[in-house]
Parts: structure tokens; C-alpha cells; sequence
């Protein structure tokens, strides 16, 4: 076992036998017949059949046969449908077989404190399986174990994209939750049912003579493998039925009923035979999932261990060796299911202390997961409820609390109120489970059991108890943060920090961070930001890089909101030379600081290095992302996919982060992808669905500002500017009250990312109602002055994005503002950027006419008629095409070169498919363009 598996084996149960291939005897039956079905060049061999048809002996020949492939082997159990286990052994297992490195990646990433999602995992696996030149072939036996759907979608996922040199062998009594039905119509699996794997009568007759050693006669082997159907266990049972009997025959021709019967009177036959010593033994360690002689030895409580786990292999007596030393074993399942079923029935009142007896030795070789599954068998629940306790800050550590949830369930109600720790060990796991409706009464629960703390105090639960009253106030933060209670969540973090005892900086350092989350939600963006630095730097000084770096985004959109786009790039780059400098590569949250630069950067209009970043950041998303915020991928990729004119590819893709977005988190939705879909609805036309949102959300120009409402509240005053230009109302003056509070609101918390959006809109607003400018020139009206202030805030930052999506009523207002000669470079900029924005692109779906009429913030006019939708600028070009003036004279209005002017014109008359001004300025009329 490598040193990285045996460090986390140090924190998670792992048993090495699981691992070991099984042995193949030349006394066994040879069952070529099978061995040449499995074919390689195929991705899936499947082994699906009922226990006792000799699954795994079967591969054990196979194993044999190719001496020169590497075999990667996990034998499974119900202990491992925890992802986490899962993925450990099955990567351990292919780096023992394999080369040492690969995999090294992977299993740091399970180490981690926040386990990404599986598809993170095996991206990185993937790749180095790719890299492989040898062949290897994983064998997943006992699959039927996983019950997990997360981890038959990894196998899934882990089939899809398999290199052609692993091959994957899944042995299972059922058939797997897998796309069976694709890869068999691809030709890419190959399976042996029951019907494949049965004896034929040649094999029964080999199996009951040469294995089994009976002397029996022809007739009775046809009988008995008709009888059996070739059930390879069902004969084993009547062969050690037969042994020692004088009538064989008269045997044979009672033998009759399903495979239910047959294995309850076989087994009652076989067990009647065995020597009391041996039965008895048989019976006590029916409980134990895999034996070994010291095990075996402290369930029983005698020492002779060894000398009877041999004894039962040298008997058949459906015992499987798990290791070359013959150290480690199990029973047949059918053996095992049936030996449990027995003692139960004979000793009732011994299998609770044989269970507490196995979770006792179990403790002692630190398998807690074992420990834990056999205390609660024996109804321990004091010693279940002392291992839980001592084992959840790993298992927390471990995104584990699923595991530790369907422990908890098992203990009774009023241990569990009696113990405040696992009272809160409760609460968290259903937090973290995203069940956010009974924590509260398991927190009251604690605080109750608190007051008898002293009395269940022990020195390992001494510390834990200090930090209760704070794990209980930062729990009720997460809730409020959840639920939307911003003021309830910044109170309940505040105590948290308050209530702390000295020196838990860990804890301090994550009370800090959600205090930040908290503020942020509140619209406080600078107590936030303030708060979550803390928090990191903290985190730093206890050397915690990875956390610090995971949290960096965080960090980012705050300063972000803060209008601080230039500092916020220093920021996650300094960050990604931090985790540059570490001598163990951080993984975790680096792909996330290319999301956030990508995101300034097409903020910035610069598109190009936008899309570039979030392409690096997608290649190192493999290695782990922030949990939660998978959906933000898919938006800032559609919002990049947008500003190129792909309208209904961005609709697309929102619709996936859509699916991905998670409700109930701690991490403020400050941008709603229903608002975001409704401006793009503007920009097609489409007003009268946007108006429908309107009704649908509930907003108001009369609401008070809300910083988590303030996306939708500037997405509704867009919608009711477009509706104003359709049709004149004296709405547009509650519009603009609307955005003047908004404005004050941000000031007032320093969001000047904020109020660079709302006044942008506020011109957009005042534009529309006709207040451009004074009737007499040169003096500015309100939408020059609020655009000016807009500029002002915006351009030390270089904010393109919020300018140049506003398509041909921004362009308009900025042409006045630098001809007013107000910061005329970065004006021109904008004008530059407004020319390429939003162009669609040629399979861009064509908007019905009528949607086209509330064009204001629209950024294409389409007609059903038109070839492809003409842009902003070239409706501009084409309404002064309809002038007297000339071309250079069209150029000096638009404050374009006239080779601009004349490239427009081009594509206008391409569009139109037309020739000339005259006819262009016709068919436009026709169209209702001009």
C-alpha cells in the first residue's frame, strides 16, 4: 500500500485483503468455455448470476490464464457505499497494480477536507489511465453491495470515457444501474448470465468427482445436475450431504424443491453434520463479515482460531480465502446468510454480546466504521454514541455526514437528546445534508443536555464541549443565511465568535468566514470583505492553504460588488502563486480563481481573455471547486457565449446552471438566472414574456432596496424602460424613484460595482423618457449627467460590459458625451466595444416581427423576411441611409471611420438582399425597420 493510502487509511477504514485477487486451484473444474468469452477489446465484461454460480471462481481462472496482464481487484461489501471509501479503494487498487504515482492526485483530493464531486475524481484518474502504456483490467466483485446512486454514476461516468487499454470487470448477483442497453448496442460489453455460468453435465460430473471426491454414478450425476440446473452451489450442498452415505441413489431421487429449500435443507444437513466444536464456531462468527484468526479469536473467546478457519477450508465448507497467507476469509454469502439465520434462532441472547465483542476489537484496530455498524447491531448505543462522537470532526473533515446520518438514526431518540455533542454532531448532519427543517430542535436538544455536560464529560469530550455553544450559534447562522435572514445570520455569527474559547482558531477562522458570507448577503460589502480577509489570513497562519485558497472567490466577488476590478485580478493572482509556492499542489478552488478572473475580465470587454481564462479554469476543474457553485460555470460560459451574439446557445447553457443551481445555501444568490434570462429576452424582442416575469417575481418600483434582490430589481426597471418606449406612461418617473433609491442604498454600503449598474440604468431611464439633455445647448440633461457619473466610477476600473450591452441607446449618449468632451478616450472605447457586441451569429433563430417593435434595449432587429438580424449599428447606418447626407458625412455622425461605415453598408445590403442605397432604403420601409 502506498504512503498517501496508508495515511488515509490512518483516517478511514481500509482493509488491504479487500484488495487481494483470489486464488485459482487445478483441483477446480477448468471452465475454458467461459474464460474465452471475456473479451479485452471490449469496455465492460459483466458477470451478472445468482449467489452460488460461481462468480468468482470463475474469474480467478481467468486471472490465471493471463499471467502477463495487470489485474486490479476490490472485493466489495456493504461498508463501501460511501463515495469516498469507494473511490479509495478502487484508485489504491489500480496504483498497486499499476505504477505508484498514478492516482496520487485522486487520493489527495479524498483527503481533502471538501471532497469534490465525483466527476472532479475521475477526470483527474482518466488521465493518467490514458497515460498508461500497459494494459490492466479492474475486476469490481460483488457489485450488488453498492447501493449508492453517486457511485454507480462515477462507474458510469468512469465507462464513458475509458482508454482502450483498461478493461473493467464488474461481478454482481444483479444486473448494475448502468447504460447496459447503449454499450451492448455499441458492441462494447460482453456478459455471462446464470444461464452461461451453470455446470453443464460434463462439469457437474468433473465437480462432484474431482473436487467434491464422491464416487457416484452417471445417472446420478444427470439427475442432480438436472435437479440443480447447474447451480454450482446446489450441488456443492448435496455433495457434502452425500458424503458418508450409504444410499446415494435413493438420496438423489428425493432431492427436489426450489433454491430457497434447497439451501435451507441443505445447509440444516450440513450443519447437523459437523462436530459441536465446529458448529459452534460456525454459528459465533456468523456475524463477522470477514474473519481472521485473531478476530475470530476475540468474538469467541478462545484461541484457536487459526487451527478452525483451516479446518473449514480444508472441509469446503463454503469458507474463501482473501489472501495468498490464508490470513483473511469469508463465508459463502448463502453459507454466511443462512449460518446468521441460525444463530439468531439458537442464540439469541449470545449475538448482541458477539456483535459488541467484534465492535470492540474493531475500536482497538481504529476501523470505527466497523466498530460503529457492529455496536449498533449489538444495540450498543452508548458505545455507538461514544464512537460516533469521537470519530465525526474526521468524518466531518470527510463531507461524511450522510454516513454518520444513518448511524444516528439507528440510536434511540433519548440518547441521543441526553448527549450534547451528538445532539449538534445531529443538527450538522442534516445541515450539511441540505435538511434544514429539524436542526433547530436538535440544537435546542443540545443546550438542554448541556447543563449535565460535567457528568458525561470525559477527556476526550472536554474540548468539545467548550466549543459547543459556538458550533451551535454558527449552525443557527447557516440556517437564517439559508433561509434568507441575513440579520438573524450576522447575529448568530457574532456569537459564535463571542462564545468561542481561546486558542480554536480553526473554529474562529470559520465564524469569521461566515460572518463575511453573512455581511455580503446584507449588501455590506466592505464588513464582508473585511471580515472574510480575516478569516483567510487565518487561516494562512495555521497553514491551511488549501482552505484559504478554496475560499479566494469568495473573497473575489466581494471585492467585485465593490467595484474593485483591477485589485480583485492582483488579488487571485497573488492567490495562484501562493498555490503555486506549496510543496503539495493545491487542488482545491484554483480552477475557481480562473472563474473569477475570466469574469472580471468580461466585465473589462476583453472577451477573448475572458473566454481563454475560463477555458484554463474548466481544464483544472477536475482537481475541485468550490461546493455549491457549479451552476456559476455554466453562467459566466453564457454570458461569454451571449456577448458573442449566440443568443439561443447562451439560453442553452443558462439552462443547465439552471439545473445546477442549489437553493438553501450559505453563498448569496446575488445574480438570478431568471433575471438574466428576461434581459436576454429584451435584447430579442421578446417583451411580453419579459412583462410576464414581472407578474411572476412579485417586485415592485415601490420596494425598499434589497442587495439580494437589487440583480432583479434593475432587471425590472429594464423591462418597464423597454415597456415605456413601446408605449409612453408616467411609469418611467416611479422607474427612475425606483433606481434613485437603489443608488442611495449602495452608496450608502460603498457598492460601487452597484452603483455603476444602477445609474448605467438610471440614464438608460432618463434617455428613454427624452431628459438627454437642456433645450439649450450645451448644457446636460439627467441621462449626460448620470452617465457621466457612471464613467467617472467605471473607467479607473475599465468596465466595458455594463456600456456595451446596452446596445443603440448607450451608443447614442455616449456619441453626446464625447463630443461634450468628457473622458473622450475611454468613450470611444465603449463606442469600439458597442460595434462588436451581441452580434449574432448566422444560425442565430430570427425573432417574429412583432416582438421587434420594443426595440429600445433590443440589440438586433430581425424580420421574418431578412436573411440574418441586422445589429445596433448597422439599424443606425441604415436609418441614415434613409438622409441626404453622404457617406463621409454618415461617418462624422456616427464618430466612425467611413471604411466602418462602408463595411456596414455591405453586410446591410447583404441582409436585405439588396444592391443599392435606393433599394435598401426600400425594403427597409417595407420591413418597418425605418
Amino acid at each position: 500500500m502506498t504512503a498517501l493510502a496508508t495515511s488515509i487509511s490512518s483516517k478511514l477504514p481500509f482493509l488491504e485483503t479487500k484488495l487481494y485477487r483470489p486464488q485459482w486451484s487445478a483441483e477446480r473444474v477448468s471452465r475454458p468455455r467461459l474464460i474465452e468469452r471475456i473479451q479485452l477489446q471490449r469496455k465492460l465484461t459483466l458477470v451478472s448470476a445468482p449467489a452460488g454460480f460461481g462468480k468468482t471462481t470463475m474469474l480467478a481462472e481467468w486471472i490465471a490464464a493471463v499471467p502477463e496482464r495487470a489485474i486490479a481487484w476490490v472485493s466489495l461489501d456493504q461498508g463501501d457505499n460511501t463515495p469516498a471509501t469507494f473511490w479509495i479503494y478502487l484508485i489504491t487498487t489500480l496504483q498497486n497494480n499499476t505504477q505508484l504515482s498514478l492516482g496520487e492526485r485522486s487520493l489527495s483530493l479524498l483527503q481533502s477536507s471538501q471532497l469534490p464531486d465525483t466527476e472532479s475524481i475521475l477526470r483527474i484518474l482518466l488521465s493518467e489511465l490514458t497515460a498508461l502504456e500497459a494494459n490492466i483490467t479492474l475486476v469490481l466483485d460483488d457489485y450488488h453491495a453498492i447501493e449508492t446512486s453517486a457511485i454507480h454514476d462515477g462507474i458510469g461516468f468512469l465507462l464513458s470515457y475509458l482508454p482502450p487499454q483498461v478493461h473493467l470487470i464488474i461481478a454482481s448477483r444483479t444486473d448494475p444501474p448502468l447504460s447496459l442497453a447503449r454499450l451492448r448496442s455499441c458492441g462494447k460489453l460482453t456478459e455471462l448470465r446464470a444461464s452461461d455460468l451453470r455446470f453443464t453435465p460434463d462439469e457437474a460430473a468433473a465437480f462432484l468427482k474431482q473436487s467434491m471426491g464422491l464416487e457416484i454414478s452417471t445417472n446420478d450425476i444427470s439427475a442432480l445436475e438436472q435437479r440443480t440446473e447447474g447451480w454450482i452451489a446446489g450441488l456443492q450442498l448435496a455433495a457434502l450431504s452425500l458424503q458418508g452415505r450409504e444410499n446415494i441413489s435413493d438420496f438423489v431421487a428425493a432431492f427436489s424443491g426450489d433454491d430457497r429449500y434447497i439451501v435451507d435443507y441443505l445447509l440444516e444437513e450440513v450443519l447437523q453434520r459437523q462436530p459441536d466444536r465446529i458448529r459452534h464456531f460456525l454459528l459465533q462468527t456468523a456475524v463477522l463479515d470477514r474473519l481472521s484468526s485473531d478476530l475470530c479469536d476475540a468474538v469467541t473467546g478462545q484461541d484457536d482460531g487459526q487451527d478452525m478457519l483451516n479446518a473449514l477450508e480444508r472441509g469446503n465448507l463454503f469458507i474463501i480465502p482473501l489472501d495468498n497467507k490464508r490470513q483473511w476469509y469469508r463465508y459463502h454469502h448463502l453459507f454466511a446468510d443462512v449460518l446468521q439465520a441460525h444463530a439468531l434462532r439458537e442464540l439469541p441472547e449470545r449475538v448482541p454480546i458477539l456483535h459488541r465483542q467484534a465492535s470492540e476489537w474493531y475500536e482497538k484496530k481504529g476501523l470505527f466504521s466497523d466498530a460503529i455498524r457492529h455496536a449498533l447491531l449489538a444495540k450498543a448505543f452508548d458505545q455507538a454514541a461514544k464512537l460516533i462522537e469521537q470519530v465525526w470532526p474526521a468524518m466531518r473533515n470527510r463531507q461524511q455526514e450522510r454516513t454518520v446520518l444513518v448511524w444516528l438514526k439507528e440510536i434511540p431518540a433519548p440518547l441521543v437528546q441526553a448527549r450534547p455533542i451528538l445532539s449538534v454532531v445531529y443538527a450538522l448532519s442534516l445541515l450539511n445534508t441540505g435538511q434544514i427543517d429539524s436542526v433547530e430542535l436538535h440544537l435546542r436538544n443540545a443546550e438542554q443536555a448541556l447543563a449535565q455536560a460535567e457528568s458525561l464529560a470525559t477527556n476526550q469530550t472536554t474540548e468539545q464541549y467548550r466549543s459547543l455553544p459556538a458550533s451551535i450559534a454558527n449552525a443557527r447562522a447557516f440556517c437564517a443565511q439559508a433561509l434568507g435572514n441575513c440579520d438573524q445570520a450576522i447575529a448568530y455569527a457574532e456569537q459564535a465568535l463571542a462564545l468561542l474559547p481561546p486558542g480554536d482558531n480553526n473554529e474562529r477562522g470559520a465564524s469569521a468566514a461566515f460572518l463575511g458570507l453573512a455581511h455580503w448577503s446584507s449588501g455590506d460589502v466592505a464588513a464582508a470583505y473585511q471580515s472574510f480577509s480575516e478569516a483567510l489570513a487565518i487561516f494562512q497562519r495555521l497553514g491551511s492553504i488549501q482552505i484559504a485558497v478554496s475560499a479566494m472567490l469568495g473573497l473575489a466577488n466581494m471585492g467585485m460588488a465593490q467595484g474593485r476590478l483591477r485589485a480583485t485580478i492582483k488579488t487571485c493572482e497573488q492567490a495562484l502563486q501562493m498555490a503555486e509556492k506549496q510543496p503539495v499542489p493545491i487542488l482545491r478552488g484554483v480552477a475557481d480563481l480562473y472563474l473569477g478572473l475570466s469574469e472580471i475580465r468580461y466585465e473589462q470587454g476583453d472577451l477573448e481573455t475572458a473566454r481563454q481564462l475560463l477555458q484554463k479554469g474548466e481544464d483544472l476543474l477536475s482537481q475541485g471547486s468550490i461546493s455549491g457553485i457549479d451552476y456559476l460555470w455554466w453562467l459566466v460560459k453564457a454570458q461569454l457565449t451571449a456577448a458573442k451574439g449566440d443568443l439561443d446557445a447562451a439560453f442553452d447553457q443558462l439552462q443547465e446552471a439552471e439545473k445546477l443551481f442549489r437553493r438553501r445555501s450559505p453563498i448569496p444568490n446575488v445574480r438570478p438566472v431568471e433575471a438574466l434570462k428576461v434581459r436576454w429576452w429584451l435584447q430579442q424582442g421578446r417583451l411580453a414574456e419579459a412583462l410576464g416575469w414581472i407578474q411572476e417575481c412579485g417586485l415592485s418600483v415601490d420596494d425598499e432596496p434589497n442587495y439580494l434582490r437589487e440583480y432583479e430589481h434593475l432587471t425590472l426597471a429594464r423591462v418597464l424602460i423597454a415597456q415605456h418606449r413601446s408605449d409612453p406612461e408616467e411609469r418611467i418617473d416611479r422607474v427612475i424613484n425606483l433606481l434613485t433609491r437603489l443608488l442611495a442604498a449602495a452608496e450608502a454600503k460603498e457598492r460601487t460595482g452597484s452603483s455603476i449598474k444602477i445609474l448605467v440604468v438610471m440614464a438608460l431611464a432618463y434617455e428613454a423618457k427624452g431628459d438627454v439633455m437642456d433645450a439649450i445647448l450645451p448644457a446636460r440633461g439627467s441621462a449626460i449627467a448620470s452617465l457621466e457619473r457612471a464613467l467617472s466610477l467605471a473607467e479607473p476600473e475599465g468596465y466595458v460590459r455594463i456600456f456595451a450591452e446596452c446596445g443603440t441607446p448607450m451608443a447614442r449618449l455616449l456619441q453626446q458625451i464625447k463630443t461634450r468632451g468628457i473622458t473622450p478616450t475611454y468613450a470611444q472605447q465603449l463606442l469600439t466595444a458597442l460595434e462588436t457586441w451581441g452580434q449574432p451569429s448566422k444560425t442565430s433563430s430570427p425573432i417574429p416581427k412583432e416582438a421587434s417593435t420594443s426595440y429600445p434595449l433590443v440589440a438586433n432587429s430581425v424580420s421574418p423576411s431578412l436573411i440574418e438580424p441586422l445589429s445596433p449599428r448597422e439599424l443606425d447606418v441604415l436609418r441614415l441611409l434613409n438622409t441626404e447626407l453622404s457617406g463621409p458625412e454618415i461617418a462624422r455622425e456616427l464618430v466612425v471611420a467611413l471604411s466602418t461605415v462602408r463595411t456596414h453598408t455591405k453586410r446591410i445590403y447583404g441582409k436585405l438582399n439588396v444592391t443599392n442605397r435606393r433599394a435598401a432604403v426600400k425594403k427597409a420601409v417595407e420591413l418597418g425597420l425605418v
